[in-house]
């Protein structure tokens, strides 16, 4: 299906997309598409470099003419979210992006498809690779590990990059220009449990969540879609305190930046209550369906006997632990008070698995205020520590705090309203985790901006980039390149 994608336009940036996707570049494992880009750049003969911690970094020469412009950073990052079907046979460590056109959408075949932030990296190849785009002096930066630890962003040195404006091509609506982003910070909470024999007379029984669209932890953390770590634990709660339900294994939910879509369990209960338990489930499951018919008319909850297991969760820290799952806060924490409709602080109850004697629950918590991001990891923590837990913070990062008095701002506002019609864009901060709040520590001076074209459902299977958003994007930067500042 390839060929059907390098048939768009702008033929540029959909070939290079075509290319990158071809190349696995799951997070942490990197080493071939780094290897990629820098192939890419040495045959083009440019000078191209990879830091200590795997960013590449390709530099070209203005363009006739452009040579008294203040030199410019585009950047975005190679690294994307792996999320997959159940149902769907995919290995990303070792296969390339199975795309497909659906009216005005590039849509994967049962994966996330990687337009976040693969067209921000093509678009930089495409002028990279161009001998007609008009540009100033150009430093390509392609980091590393943005979806699971932003590792590449931090581990730039001050010094390196010579631009003075950074273009973040990272943002996903095409009527935004970025001025701010949020930081955020990795909750984690463990601890161990003694595993008890199952006692005679239990019955097992699997609880499956599945179907919701899962999605942005960031962007679409408003949306009140459903988070399946939740509802397993409501389930289970119920169970236990109705039936005396005990836990064997949970596992739900997959990467810390992704809303959970997917949770399983494995459960016991004592025989002679099997005929009520199956009606409290069912009833409670459609319940739980009815709450979420408008957004996640796809949820499924399935109750069915299995094996019974021979091991199941000492009664005290089950108690603890499902309490605590109730109680901790997924979801809006606090909604800013000074821009409008911007979500300030959330949670997002990423990942819980219950096996082997060992708990695991991991959050990543974001907000644009520091302060209040470390009012929300507290409360986590707290929630957490009362049920015996250790609760580690790591991944720190910083938020992006906005600049309206940008200079690149006021050359992109007027040629965003030429270009469409009078219309204005939206200039706003975003409650995602871009790298430019990190990469600004070490470059206080860049002028930075970020912007992008349509990506609905980032970090899921239903992740989709527009085609015609693609177009009107391109036409933007090649006019954002035109119009540099003089130095």
């Amino acid at each position: 299906m390839s060929s059907e994608i390098r048939a768009l336009e702008p033929k540029e940036l959909w070939n290079n997309f075509a290319d990158l996707n071809a190349v696995p570049r799951p997070s942490k494992k990197e080493e071939r598409v780094i290897q990629f880009m820098k192939d890419f750049g040495e045959k083009l003969g440019l000078e191209t470099i990879e830091d200590e911690v795997g960013n590449v970094i390709i530099r070209k020469p203005a363009t006739k003419g452009m040579e008294d412009r203040k030199s410019i950073v585009m950047q975005s990052h190679l690294d994307m979210v792996h999320q997959k079907n159940n149902d769907t046979v995919f290995d990303f460590d070792t296969q390339g992006i199975e795309m497909y056109i659906e009216d005005d959408w590039v849509k994967a075949k049962g994966t996330t498809l990687g337009a976040d932030n693969g067209l921000g990296v093509a678009t930089i190849m495409a002028v990279l690779e161009s001998d007609t785009i008009a540009h100033p002096a150009l430093e390509a930066l392609f980091t590393i590990d943005e979806e699971t630890g932003m590792t590449g962003a931090m581990g730039l040195k001050g010094g390196l990059l010579k631009g003075k404006i950074l273009l973040n091509l990272d943002t996903e609506e095409d009527d935004e220009i970025g001025v701010g982003c949020a930081g955020g910070v990795d909750v984690t909470a463990t601890r161990g449990y003694k595993e008890e024999e199952t006692p005679e007379f239990k019955i097992g029984y699997s609880i499956t969540v599945k179907g919701l669209q899962g999605g942005h932890s960031g962007m679409q953390i408003h949306e009140g879609l459903g988070n399946a770590n939740k509802i397993m634990n409501r389930l289970l709660f119920d169970g236990f305190e109705n039936f005396g339900l005990r836990i064997s294994e949970i596992d739900g939910g997959s990467l810390r930046n992704a809303i959970p879509r997917e949770s399983n369990a494995t459960v016991v209960i004592d025989a002679v209550h099997e005929e009520a338990f199956e009606a409290e489930m069912k009833t409670l499951a459609s319940t739980i369906k009815t709450e979420f018919k408008t957004m996640e008319p796809e949820l499924e909850i399935i109750v069915s006997k299995t094996d019974t297991p021979s091991k199941i969760m000492d009664l005290g820290v089950q108690e603890g632990i499902t309490r605590a799952l109730y109680a901790a806060c997924n979801g809006v924490y606090r909604m800013s008070p000074d821009i409008k409709d911007l979500v300030e602080t959330s949670n997002n109850i990423a990942r819980v698995i219950v096996k082997d004697g060992h708990i695991k629950v991991g959050c990543l918590t974001r907000s644009s205020v520091e302060s209040s991001k470390l009012d929300l990891a507290n409360t986590l923590r707290a929630t957490f520590e009362l049920t015996g837990c250790e609760v580690e913070f790591s991944g720190d990062y910083p938020g992006w705090a906005p600049n309206m008095d940008s200079a690149i701002l006021k050359v992109m506002v007027p040629i965003y309203e030429r270009l469409n019609n009078g219309e204005k864009p939206h200039v706003a901060a975003c409650h995602a985790g871009l790298e430019c709040g990190i990469l600004g520590q070490n470059y206080p001076d860049m002028d930075m901006i970020s912007f992008g074209p349509n990506i609905k459902g980032a970090h899921s299977p239903d992740e989709r980039a527009q085609i015609s958003s693609a177009k009107k994007y391109w036409e933007f930067v090649l006019e954002i390149l035109k119009n540099i500042p003089k130095a």
